[in-house]
């Protein structure tokens, strides 16, 4: 792939060259038409090994989206054009940690291999431990459906760097159900292994804080999933720390669209 730093631009293709550009990278770039036809990816043996990395890579798509899903309702304000990728990436790296199915089929065992997730910065321009830097502490119930998010006195002029403008902040204490995902070959794509509890997840939120003040006293932010479910061993919890920048104005909190931040801390 070739990147144009020219001052000529096109669209569409001229020869054998084709233009496009890529979300979340400025510039333009240009490649070659042409390579096999999809009739010979899907039946030549020749491309037998491409089958097997699409199929597990359609798998990890799937396992990364679920996560997504899960948290949907604060994708927009603290993640980066290049998550879902990345999420992928993750996942493809859990994928060949199992070790029980064929090549082309092998499960993804979020439950074994967690910790290719945790410390994972849903925007990695703006990382939480960036923004805030005062001690977090996490802890579930046994049943693994409720976390608990403790926070200690801290001063938010020191301990939290707040975007020009902002005038208020809230810490967040996100969690969601990840299931491990394994091939189904009645449907011939991946599918959660427990569907009934993958996606489901709860947000809660502190209080907001102003900001240039002292915290004198500790925050505790619960969350807790809806229904109080007890997880099997297929699923995991996704525990999220995060912290979100507003503007007052009159009575209302106006969100930033930049400057939050949420992350992985840890998988129950």
């Amino acid at each position: 792939m070739a990147k144009q730093i020219g001052v000529v631009k096109y669209k569409g293709t001229i020869g054998d060259i084709r233009h496009f550009k890529i979300k979340g990278l400025t510039g333009n770039f240009a490649g070659l038409n042409g390579g096999a036809s999809a009739e010979q990816i899907k039946s030549d043996p020749v491309f037998v090994r491409t089958r097997e990395n699409m199929n597990e890579f359609g798998g990890c798509a799937a396992v990364g989206k679920s996560v997504r899903v899960g948290l949907a309702q604060l994708m927009k304000q603290m993640s980066d054009p290049q998550l879902t990728g990345r999420l992928t990436a993750i996942m493809k790296k859990i994928n060949l940690e199992d070790q029980t199915e064929a090549r082309g089929y092998r499960a993804i065992l979020v439950s074994t291999q967690s910790k290719y997730l945790v410390g994972l910065n849903f925007n990695r321009n703006s990382c939480f431990e960036g923004k805030f830097t005062a001690p977090v502490e996490i802890a579930t119930s046994p049943e693994r459906n409720t976390v608990m998010m403790s926070v200690e006195p801290f001063n938010t002029q020191s301990q939290v760097k707040t975007p020009a403008g902002a005038t208020h902040f809230r810490l967040v204490n996100a969690i969601s159900v990840i299931s491990d995902f394994a091939y189904n070959s009645s449907t011939k794509i991946y599918e959660p292994i427990d569907s009934a509890l993958n996606e489901l997840s709860n947000v809660t939120y502190s209080d907001y804080i102003e900001v240039g003040t002292t915290i004198s006293d500790p925050i505790s932010i619960i969350s807790t999933l809806p229904g109080n479910p007890t997880l099997t061993t297929d699923d995991s919890l996704l525990s999220c720390i995060g912290i979100e920048f507003y503007q007052k104005a009159g009575a209302n909190y106006y969100l930033f669209n930049t400057g939050n931040a949420l992350k992985i801390q840890t998988v129950f």
